[in-house]
């Protein structure tokens, strides 16, 4: 038998123990922190990138991660956009979901 009944719920908590794992390897032995280390890197890129990228990026994410990027469960309505004004991304948004990318492809 799994853990919470539904084998779904447990990959979730797994994947997203493993990420918390290796934040707090960098961070420290405090979860609840690197838990929101991990919103404070994740709402700037979901606002920096085009709405239908951050949407794609959202449903790669493991289920609990997600919300963590969420304000009252929407997005935040202003958005710099990604772009050559953007001073942590230049150029299309493709360049932006780059390191995305290879996070994923670990």
């Amino acid at each position: 038998m799994t853990a919470t009944g539904l084998e779904v719920f447990d990959k979730t908590l797994q994947i997203t123990n493993t990420w918390l794992d290796e934040i707090m390897s960098d961070l420290g032995p405090d979860r609840h922190f690197a838990w929101h280390a991990l919103g404070a890197v994740l709402r700037p890129l979901r606002d920096r990138l085009p709405p239908d990228l951050a949407a794609h990026l959202g449903a790669q994410l493991p289920l609990l991660v997600p919300a963590s990027t969420t304000t009252n469960g929407t997005r935040r309505e202003s958005r710099s956009g990604c772009g050559p004004s953007t001073s942590s991304c230049s150029g299309s948004a493709g360049n932006c979901a780059g390191p995305v990318r290879r996070m994923y492809e670990t």
